[in-house]
């Protein structure tokens, strides 16, 4: 079993490659990463166009600094994650501060609240996308296609037990999207907020 402290293999090579300016590593991590990282923005900001904006700024910013990223904080994803959510809601804060000066509408704690709720949907999402697969299928066919546990064990060809157990867990791992001082959270924990 690896050490808790050792970064994955793929994430230090891939920073360093980066670091050496390799442009293929660039493309590479724009492959692995690009969907994550336009959903997260879009699910914060909820336009396409901004969307592709925090997309173009999140990569740019990897290209540029990739000594920003320390592997002892852990996964290269979750970096890229958090970086991308941090870019995603200081665009909010601005876009929808402009707008509620321009309009003369809404409070700044309405401002608040909408960023909240921008961040624990983000949160929700990354980790229903991080989730492993027989977790993600049970939820997807449980809330996604209203499958009740039984028709979810018939159609995933499981136990009724194991349905239980993939739904609660999944529910289980959902809920932290709610606490955004959860350890180990997804994008938004702590000052990314």
């Amino acid at each position: 079993m690896a050490k808790r402290d050792v970064p994955p293999r793929w994430d230090r090579k891939m920073q360093q490659r980066l670091a050496r300016g390799e442009a293929a590593a660039l493309g590479e991590l724009y492959d692995r990463f690009a969907s994550l990282v336009h959903g997260l923005a879009h699910r914060v900001l909820g336009d396409e166009r901004a969307a592709d904006g925090i997309t173009r700024e999140v990569f740019i910013h990897v290209w540029e600094h990739p000594d920003a990223y320390d592997p002892k904080q852990g996964p290269l994803r979750t970096w890229v994650a958090t970086l991308t959510h941090r870019l995603a809601v200081q665009r909010l804060r601005t876009t929808e501060t402009a707008a509620l000066a321009l309009e003369g509408s809404g409070t700044p704690e309405e401002l608040e609240h909408k960023v909240r709720r921008a961040s624990v949907a983000a949160r929700a999402d990354y980790i229903v996308q991080s989730m492993p697969v027989p977790l993600r299928s049970a939820l997807e066919r449980a809330y996604f296609q209203r499958r009740d546990y039984r028709q979810t064990a018939t159609d995933l060809g499981i136990t009724e037990d194991e349905a239980r157990r993939r739904l609660r867990l999944g529910l289980q791992l959902l809920s932290t999207a709610h606490d955004s001082e959860a350890p180990g959270a997804p994008p938004g924990h702590g000052g990314a907020v």
